[in-house]
This record gives structure tokens, C-alpha cells and sequence, in this order.
């Protein structure tokens, strides 16, 4: 049989070309062309020249490192953190005229959402997002939540998003009267939602954005609920693929969404490193799937994997399901006194946040130093009023 060959007339769409690397979505490909050339990577003297234009800015910059970043950028960073910590921190610093965000795009966003008009945030390449945070837009929110009012349980529902979102899920949130939590928080975020002692008895209902693990583990493990209290409305399926009767029988409306690194890890990788370290302790964090939570040993934020190692037995060892990048660095903090490993036999670092590194470090500061002003994030004012109300919500937390 000879070949098959296609229509002369036919052409190939436009994600046809994409896929074969032929054209470029300027929507997922935000940042990847800077206005300027960086620094080439082998430069040997990047360490000196993000030390003089840090020098030469002062107390103009303040440089803010997630703790998943390259150990090349946490160094140049005046404090580190989670996203929400650090966002506080920008806030804090309101003589600051730069803030300098290393990190992803969604943090920088809340950093200009809680400071001033006057300071400017920097993410140093705009290419560098979040996959969680990008699998709810605002578009699909507002149908699901047209689906919630047709099922009649939208006036008995509550938002609440995770930190991980972006500012338009988080104005999306303040709308509707709802809060932002983080994975610190997410419990006593679930318990004012609920509005009442016990949840598993109160009328209304959450819709959780965008993180279905963090939501599930929170209710299950934390607030007594079960797992058939909990359905996962999925964005891609008429109606969220689910029934109005679901919708109502159901206490936790959770989104389709999951971090990609957290993600991967299995129940295998927990029965794979205790059979190969004996004594292992397990500490994972909330944004891993169900399963896996379950069979670790403790489960925490970023933050409380940080203090649970600081606190831990002289000789204790641990398998730690978060960021490779963390994982590293606190495994060198805390050898040979203690054991640490990933929790994975695969390496596996969030690419997003890989994305900033020294060369665009670099060439941010010192675009600031000679007066330009690059990669600006700035929120909209009704985005932000919005937005700031549902932060402003969780701040007020009890």
C-alpha cells in the first residue's frame, strides 16, 4: 500500500505548529524574550556583579528568595520564606522602592496587591509561573460557579483559595465573601468557612480553588470529614462532570488542580525508602495526594518540614516528599548529624521556579541600578480591591 498524503489544501492549526515547535503562544511563553541581553550563564564574574548592583541600590531593593530557589539566588536574597511570608515581608518594608521577587508569578502578585502604590515588585523573568496556580483561570471559575448556582447551593457555598492562585482567583474570592489560605492555615481557613464547631454538621459548603490534595487532606485529616464528603469538579467536563445531586449532597467542592512536583510522589516511594533505610521518618507536605499523606509519618508545610528537621534527634533520619531544591539545602544544613533524602528515587525540581536563576538575578538588578525598571508585576485596582479582601480575610483569621 503506498503512503497516505494529506490534502494539498489542508494546513496545519495553530497548536499542530506549536507542538512541533514551529510557532510560539505569546500567552504561555510570557517573559521568555527580556527587553535587553542577560548575562551569558558562564559568566565568571555573575557572583561580583549581582554583589555591586545590590550594593549600589541599597535600601532601595529588598530581594525576597521562595525557599524552592537555586542555593545561586537564595544567596543574594535578604529573607526567604513561603509565598505568603514573604509577600508580609515585602509589606513590611514600605521604604523599600523595589521588590525584588524570586519566585513565581502569583507571589509577585500578592506582593503588589499588600504593598504600597509607590514600590515597585520585580519578578526577574516573567516566565516563570505555576502550574497549580494556572490550571483555574477565571473564565472557568465563574462557570463553575454559574453551575453551582444552577444546582442551588452557590448561596451556601464558600470559597476558599489557596495562596497558589492568582490574583484573579483571589479577587474571584473576595467577590463571594470567601478567604485565602495558605498550607499552614488551611484548617482554621476550612473551620471559619463552615462557620460552625464541628463542620462535618454545618449546612454550607467550600469550594476549594486550586489545589484539590491540600483541600481533601485538610477536611479528611484534620476536620473529620470523609472521603465521599469530598467531589472534584473538573473544569474540562460539562458541568464539572458532576450531577446537581452531587453537588448538593457533597461538603467539599474541590478543583482539579495539583502542584507538579508534589504530585509525583507515590505510596511506592514511601514503601521504597523505608525497605532502604530503616527508621526512616517520612514528612511530606499537604499538596501530595491522599494516599501518600496517609502512609507518611508527619505532614506539614514548607515552614513546619524546615522546624520539623530543626528539632529532630541528633542521628534521626528522614525522607522528605517537597521541592528538590529545599530537600538539598537541608540535607547539607543538617549532615552528618542527621539523615535527609528526597523522597523520590527521581529527580524532580519545580521548573518554574527554576526558571529564575543567576543570570536573570543579575540582569534585574542591574536594569534597577541604571534607572530601568523590567518585568514590573502589577495587579489592576478593581483586581486588587477584590483580591485584598480575601487576604484581608485570612489575616483576620482567629
Amino acid at each position: 500500500m503506498g503512503a497516505v498524503t494529506a490534502p494539498l489544501d489542508v494546513q496545519p492549526t495553530p497548536l499542530a505548529l506549536l507542538l512541533l515547535g514551529r510557532e510560539s503562544d505569546p500567552k504561555s511563553e510570557r517573559g521568555v524574550d527580556c527587553p535587553g541581553d542577560l548575562p551569558a550563564p558562564s559568566d565568571p564574574g555573575l557572583v561580583e556583579r549581582a554583589r555591586a548592583a545590590k550594593e549600589k541600590l541599597g535600601e532601595r531593593v529588598f530581594v525576597l528568595g521562595h525557599h524552592y530557589q537555586r542555593d545561586e539566588v537564595i544567596e543574594f536574597a535578604d529573607v526567604t520564606g513561603d509565598s505568603f511570608k514573604l509577600a508580609r515581608d515585602a509589606a513590611a518594608r514600605p521604604g523599600a522602592e523595589y521588590i525584588v521577587f524570586c519566585g513565581v508569578h502569583f507571589m509577585a502578585e500578592s506582593a503588589d496587591i499588600l504593598t504600597s502604590a509607590r514600590q515597585k515588585v520585580v519578578l526577574p523573568d516573567l516566565a516563570a509561573g505555576c502550574s497549580m496556580a494556572d490550571m483555574a483561570t477565571a473564565e472557568q471559575v465563574a462557570e463553575c460557579w454559574d453551575v453551582l448556582t444552577e444546582a442551588g447551593v452557590a448561596d451556601v457555598t464558600v470559597p476558599v483559595s489557596y495562596m497558589n492562585s492568582s490574583a484573579d482567583i483571589k479577587a474571584f474570592t473576595g467577590r463571594h465573601g470567601g478567604t485565602i489560605c495558605t498550607s499552614s492555615n488551611a484548617r482554621r481557613a476550612l473551620e471559619w468557612a463552615f462557620g460552625e464547631d464541628d463542620p462535618r454538621q454545618s449546612r454550607r459548603k467550600v469550594l476549594f480553588l486550586p489545589d484539590q490534595h491540600l483541600g481533601r487532606n485538610t477536611a479528611v485529616r484534620e476536620l473529620g470529614m470523609s472521603l465521599e464528603d469530598c467531589v472534584v469538579y473538573n473544569p474540562h467536563k460539562p458541568d464539572g462532570g458532576l450531577t446537581a445531586q452531587q453537588l448538593r449532597d457533597a461538603k467539599m467542592i474541590l478543583w482539579r488542580g495539583h502542584c507538579s512536583v508534589h504530585g509525583r510522589f507515590s505510596p511506592d516511594s514511601v514503601r521504597d525508602v523505608r525497605e532502604r533505610i530503616p527508621d526512616v521518618n517520612v514528612l511530606v507536605h499537604p499538596e501530595c495526594k491522599h494516599e501518600v499523606v496517609s502512609a507518611a509519618d508527619q505532614v506539614g508545610s514548607t515552614e513546619h518540614i524546615i522546624k520539623a528537621l530543626e528539632a529532630a534527634p541528633s542521628g534521626s533520619k528522614w525522607a522528605v516528599g517537597t521541592e528538590l531544591n529545599l530537600v538539598r539545602r537541608l540535607a547539607a544544613r543538617h549532615a552528618p548529624d542527621k539523615e535527609v533524602v528526597f523522597l523520590d528515587r527521581t529527580v524532580c525540581f519545580c521548573s518554574t521556579m527554576n526558571r529564575i536563576d543567576l543570570p536573570h538575578l543579575v540582569w534585574a538588578l542591574e536594569s534597577l541600578a541604571d534607572g530601568k525598571v523590567v518585568n514590573r508585576i502589577e495587579v489592576d485596582a478593581e483586581t486588587e480591591k477584590f483580591a485584598k479582601l480575601a487576604l484581608e480575610q485570612m489575616l483576620a483569621l482567629p
